[in-house]
């Protein structure tokens, strides 16, 4: 399932946006991650509105806090919100997103069977963000947060980071 964000995003708002990163994974900003849902100016103030990862995650405070800090900086007001539903899913990662990850050492999601087949067990089809090599395993169901799994490479020895899908 993909989700046209741009028709609910005012472009102009878009590179102050993209300056707000994820605590977490400071290499992607909210936009790579896909948790805006959208931003539109109501009279003289920028409503955002953005759905959290997954449900109780620890930094959407931050992420609110940190939208209305960028927007203070060009003196812009801006009132944060959070939206449910839908769910947010991995597919709203976007192509920049899950390079960014893969960067950073952090295995971007498969789909949803081949992610159950990863998480199982089943199949080797996380590729070392080391090396390339497919030849891995998982170590741990949770990896540094709740969203990733530990897993590492039997080739080059590397652990790594692998982030879950969640539809």
């Amino acid at each position: 399932m993909t989700i046209d964000l741009e028709q609910h995003i005012d472009p102009q708002l878009v590179p102050i946006l993209e300056k707000v990163h994820d605590p977490e994974i400071p290499v992607l900003s909210i936009m790579d991650m896909g948790v805006v849902r959208s931003a539109q100016w109501v009279n003289d103030v920028v409503e955002i509105k953005i759905t959290p990862t997954y449900s109780g995650c620890p930094a959407m405070d931050v992420i609110g806090d940190d939208i209305i800090n960028a927007f203070e900086k060009v003196d812009v007001k801006a009132k944060v919100s959070l939206v449910l539903s839908p769910a947010w899913t991995t597919d709203w990662i976007t192509p920049k997103g899950r390079k960014a990850l893969e960067d950073y050492g952090i295995a971007a999601p498969l789909e949803e069977n081949a992610d159950k087949e990863a998480l199982l067990g089943n199949k080797k089809l996380v590729k070392c963000t080391h090396c390339g090599s497919k030849n891995t395993k998982l170590i741990s169901q949770f990896g540094s947060t709740a969203c990733k799994a530990l897993f590492q490479c039997e080739d080059c020895l590397e652990p790594f980071d692998y982030f879950k899908c969640l539809k």
